[in-house]
């Protein structure tokens, strides 16, 4: 689409680069405080209104969870430092396997004190981590973000959340660090696992249910990390991101600006990156100008741990502790994590000696008091002791976690091994007499789980300690689906290393079944322990150690084989989806939590339908990174290089076990004005025999652009199910400003044009195309416009799970 208005490069050269910070008034972000709340501040004094701006990690140096936590870890006495008052208490289940019971006491007693010993008598606000479920030691742990992504299903995701939020509130916890909204641009950062999609509009809709979920158990939710800390530069973790201002707004922002709009979150933490050489925590450009000038945001900034001594430490744009609190206060943070390095004494001198107007911290505290005053901590007055025994992994948090994970395995390929019972979905058949499971991860609890995970995120320092909950592997998920049959398990090797002395028995193992399962991938760890995670990003994204060799030295025995990957990330396996030497199905899912191993089992045999789709394309290889399929013309293969970055399997890729048919792609109009909606609707059809659930997703393509167009966009998607022979009319209702670029003025906008759209298996994939004209001027968008493509499943009434 072409604007009708023009501007010259000399104009948007200077629109485009002008990235300068500008000084801002304290009435920007102003927080809308009650008369209690502004009563209480007039009360404070310098000290106790710094203490609510601070976290105290009562067991900060019992492991490594952060980045720099040895060198960064506060010292001092915990009585004498929250003598004052305190913010935030940090991780007080997160960070070493305490009986959480115990805890929940020690925490209640620990806040009847807060009220009763210090002066003002304001509770501490408790924090943890609950990516992939609380983190604490025996409580539930689900699938990790990127299985939410591979879903499609953000529905069962906000329920999710919702049973997370609710084992939160048993244990006094009142504020959850999830969800994380980075755009994933790069397969090589360690942290993609702890990420949605490469897709936007999917990480949007799907981090604003958790949001919805969390928040509806009285939890607030905690985004993450605002902005750009998916685009460091080679997928190294902290590493610049040299990225422009359209980029961000077009890419970046929108998951962000929907769980705020739409979901109505109430925390946000900074990212660690640097955007074109000025760290994010240090300007107030995202975290005042965006967030609350634009969006209007009125929560709590808090800042990611150690982010705001980082200023000083990793980025020097400040030259000690003092300057590096005054640049963050500025900014935008309200709250510093995990300790009081910076916001504490360094503040305090700067305050006092006239170099940070106090009315910056004011701002910050009334933001802090207001959240306190709408979590209730205010009128709390802890009289009721905690329960004796608390739930955290309950018949309903399993059934939760089983669905998810069912919904989020992916079939890459199959050649007609699979499903291993040949059954319909839920009956009897015939399946394999013996088994072998080979690979590290096919007899291994901690390959289903996330870096994020308490498991592998805690317990991992604590080998003697047990698990706390039950984790049936692959291989025993495989006993419980065919029990008749023998499961022979031999790892072959190690997920790291080059230790080649058990493949020949993998080998032997297998020669002597029917059927070869071969579980690679991941173990997920921080900061060197693991293949994945925090601080684990590669330069390679080949399978770590000889699991390559394991796979092929497998399948040369002619042995039907199905690799499995339980990974962290998307990794470079062109070589087994096919060619010569490729298994004979191949099935990726994204550590899919405590029931996964289950669930994995359940779509091998079939008595679970698979119906996840990638949420991230599967790279070529890492010279090919960053890759995403929202990419321009040139952003692909072409004449003009001799470097190929097409995936192996594109974005949306994902096989049933029965067949499909989309058609009859229709549009309510031919054309449409700039700023309206759009109806399109296309028919889908279960041509097979046994039943399943299709993820209908529509494209489009802009033809002509202002700045250059991805050639492809998911505008819209729904899983929809079907029984064997019946079709269903799946109706999008779709706003233009799905469509919104940042123009050469770099104001967001919808513009005039040729539309294409097409509805099909993936990305790459047109099995139904249609076209629609957006007439007008240029549209301008505003926040009051609509984000979401609504969705319709027409006759036959079927379950429904829609992305809007």
């Amino acid at each position: 689409m072409t604007a009708t208005d023009t501007v010259t490069d000399q104009e948007a050269r200077a629109d485009m680069t002008d990235t300068t910070p500008r000084p801002q008034a304290l009435t920007i972000g102003e927080p809308r405080a009650s008369d209690r709340v502004a009563s209480l501040l007039a009360e404070m004094t310098l000290d106790e209104k710094l203490a609510q701006l601070v976290g105290w990690w009562v067991d900060q140096g019992a492991e490594n969870v952060a980045p720099m936590q040895g060198e960064m870890a506060t010292s001092g006495d915990y009585v004498d430092a929250t003598r004052h008052g305190l913010g935030h208490l940090t991780r007080v289940y997160g960070t070493r396997p305490v009986d959480p019971v115990e805890r929940a006491s020690w925490l209640w007693r620990e806040q009847r004190r807060l009220r009763s010993e210090t002066r003002l008598g304001i509770p501490a606000l408790v924090h943890e981590e609950c990516l992939t479920g609380l983190a604490a030691w025996q409580a539930a742990t689900f699938p990790t973000p990127l299985a939410w992504g591979a879903s499609f299903d953000p529905e069962l995701v906000e329920r999710m959340a919702r049973l997370i939020g609710g084992s939160m509130r048993d244990l006094g916890v009142h504020q959850g660090l999830a969800p994380v909204l980075d755009v994933i641009r790069d397969p090589r950062w360690g942290r993609v696992d702890e990420c949605i999609a490469e897709d936007p509009y999917v990480v949007g809709t799907i981090g604003t249910a958790y949001v919805k979920g969390l928040q509806a158990a009285g939890v607030h939710a905690t985004l993450k990390h605002f902005v750009g800390y998916s685009t460091s530069a080679a997928g190294r973790n902290h590493a610049p991101a040299q990225v422009g201002p359209r980029f961000v707004e077009d890419v970046l922002l929108p998951p962000f600006e929907m769980a705020v709009l739409d979901g109505g979150v109430r925390s946000v933490m900074n990212s660690y990156a640097e955007i074109d050489g000025v760290p994010v925590a240090g300007t107030p450009s995202y975290l005042t100008e965006v967030l609350r000038r634009r969006w209007g945001f009125d929560g709590v900034v808090v800042s990611d741990y150690f982010s705001v001594a980082f200023l000083q430490v990793m980025h020097a744009v400040a030259a000690d502790r003092g300057e590096a609190a005054a640049l963050a206060l500025e900014a935008g943070i309200d709250v510093e994590l995990p300790t009081g390095d910076a916001y504490l004494e360094p503040l305090a001198e700067r305050v006092r000696s006239g170099q940070v107007d106090e009315a910056l911290v004011d701002r910050a505290v009334l933001r802090v008091l207001a959240e306190k005053e709408e979590l209730g901590l205010l009128d709390e007055t802890f009289e009721t002791p905690p329960p004796a025994s608390i739930e955290l992994d309950s018949a309903e948090h399993r059934a939760v976690a089983r669905q998810l994970a069912d919904e989020s395995v992916v079939v890459l390929t199959n050649d007609g091994v699979l499903p291993l019972v040949r059954g319909a979905a839920g009956a009897l058949g015939a399946g394999p007499d013996s088994i072998a499971v080979v690979g590290p991860n096919g007899d291994s609890a901690e390959a289903l789980m996330g870096c994020y995970s308490f498991v592998n995120h805690v317990l991992a320092h604590h080998p003697g300690v047990p698990l706390g909950l039950e984790l049936p592997t692959v291989a025993d998920g495989l006993r419980a689906e065919l029990p008749a049959a023998e499961v022979v398990v031999e790892a072959g090797c190690d997920v790291e290393g080059d230790d080649r002395s058990r493949l020949a028995a993998a080998v032997a193992a297998v020669r002597g079944a029917e059927v070869a399962v071969v579980v690679v991938g991941d173990r997920a760890g921080l900061f060197g322990r693991g293949t994945v995670g925090e601080g684990n990003d590669v330069e390679s994204l080949e399978l770590p150690g000889v699991q390559r060799e394991l796979v092929e030295a497998v399948v040369a025995t002619g042995t039907p084989t199905v690799m499995v990957v339980l990974s962290g990330r998307p990794y470079a396996i062109g070589w087994a989806v096919s060619g010569a030497g490729a298994p004979a199905a191949v099935v990726q899912a994204f550590f899919p939590g405590e029931e996964g191993g289950s669930a994995v089992a359940g779509v091998l045999t079939g008595s679970v339908e698979p119906s996840g789709h990638l949420p991230v394309s599967l790279p070529r290889s890492a010279g090919a990174q960053p890759f995403s399929y929202l990419h321009p013309v040139l952003g692909g293969p072409s004449e003009v290089t001799s470097a190929d970055s097409t995936p192996v399997l594109p974005f949306g890729h994902g096989l049933s076990y029965t067949s499909w048919r989309r058609s009859d792609l229709v549009v309510d109009a031919g054309e449409v004005p700039a700023g309206g909606s759009f109806v399109a609707s296309v028919t889908v059809a279960n041509t097979g025999d046994r039943p399943g659930t299709d993820l209908v997703q529509l494209y489009a393509h802009d033809v002509v652009g202002s700045v250059t167009r991805p050639v492809a966009q998911l505008l819209g998607y729904a899983r929809v199910a079907l029984e064997p022979g019946q079709e269903a009319r799946v109706v999008f209702r779709v706003p233009t400003t799905r469509l919104a670029l940042t123009d050469r003025h770099h104001r967001r906008v919808v513009e005039p044009g040729d539309v294409e759209l097409w509805v099909g298996g993936s990305c790459a994939e047109r099995e139904a195309e249609a076209a629609v004209r957006i007439t007008g001027e240029a549209y301008p968008v505003t926040i009051a416009d609509e984000r979401l493509v609504g969705v319709e499943i027409e006759m036959p009434v079927l379950e429904s799970r829609a992305g809007g």
